[in-house]
């Protein structure tokens, strides 16, 4: 029963990544596409969630915080590139 649950989480956030994909690819402006590959890490942080849940195992755990990290590093120097055009000032 929960590996039934489990497969069917992984399967509807996999489609959410195909969908910040196609965003981020076809993203009329900037704005849009950071918000993309924001909420595209999230989904990949959530991927590896499941698959460590999965194995049954607290590996996956470390890199899902290290994506964490990273993608908060990324996204506020992409606001603040957008914001003011660089981003060392």
């Amino acid at each position: 029963m929960i590996t039934t649950a489990l497969y069917i989480t992984i399967g509807m956030v996999m489609l959410a990544v195909l969908l910040n994909t196609y965003r981020l690819l076809r993203g009329p402006d900037a704005p849009d596409r950071v918000l993309a590959l924001d909420t595209l890490y999230i989904n990949a942080i959530a991927l590896i969630i499941l698959l460590g849940i999965t194995l049954g195992t607290r590996l996956y755990l470390e890199a899902a915080l290290l994506i964490a990290v990273m993608g908060f590093v990324g996204t506020v120097a992409m606001a603040k590139y957008l914001k003011r055009g660089s981003v060392i000032e």
